[in-house]
């Protein structure tokens, strides 16, 4: 864990977004219970929930939003996907969740290839979500981008190469990205446990020391200092 977080901060990466996250474009969005806004919206109903991104985007004269890692989120009660067999809901936030507008564009941070890719078409899931899995000096780990366009699934293939600076996906619709506002989730993973086209992007409280030892904080690759 400590060696990969070491490799990530030393490395060069391509702007996500296709340019740089500053505090002149972005700003950060809180999603936790200490939100009250959530209190005012309705979560049931899409198309208001939708809005309510891009109406404080606008609000705030900024192109894109950020935040979410480890954030302790009580709205994803809205959906049994996040149940768990001992009747404790995942609510911990395993990656950083970047709001932009719908089709924007999404980018290979770092050369690599495809892992896998699905499509979970539940309430609350991931929607189109592609997996990449890269090495820094024989190091290898995954990044996950989740709530795509379907069409960005057309045409991959397991072990295709992924070149930094490419354009991996689109931000996707709520009626195609799992019924949420138009966002991308980026979560690090580094040991995939053997899945395929998936990986928890929300734990349950008990599991938080698994998951945050195996998902890293992205930010570094948000974020690039070069």
């Amino acid at each position: 864990m400590e060696k990969i977080k070491h490799l990530l901060k030393k490395a060069s990466f391509f702007p996500i977004m296709g340019q740089k996250l500053t505090p002149e474009n972005t700003i950060y969005f809180d999603f936790s219970e200490s939100n009250n806004d959530l209190e005012k919206l309705n979560l049931a109903d899409m198309a208001s929930f939708s809005q309510y991104v891009p109406e404080i985007l606008d609000k705030n004269g900024k192109k894109f939003g950020y935040g979410g890692y480890l954030e302790h989120r009580s709205f994803y009660k809205r959906s049994p996907v996040f149940a768990t067999p001992s009747g404790e809901y995942r609510n911990i936030h395993l990656g950083v969740d970047i709001w932009a507008n719908i089709g924007h564009p999404v980018f290979v941070p770092m050369d690599g290839e495809i892992h896998s890719f699905f499509d979970h078409d539940e309430l609350g899931n991931y929607g189109p979500v592609i997996i990449l899995k890269h090495q820094i000096e024989g190091i290898y780990f995954h990044s996950l981008f989740g709530h795509l366009s379907k069409k960005d699934l057309t045409g991959l293939e397991k072990g295709k190469k992924a070149k930094a600076g490419e354009i991996i996906g689109h931000i996707g619709a709520y009626e195609e990205n799992g019924n949420w506002p138009p966002h991308l989730h980026f979560q690090l993973v580094i040991d995939m446990e053997g899945q395929e086209g998936d990986y928890l992007g929300v734990c349950a409280e008990s599991d938080l020391e698994k998951y945050k030892n195996n998902c890293p904080d992205p930010s570094w690759l948000i974020f690039p200092k070069n």
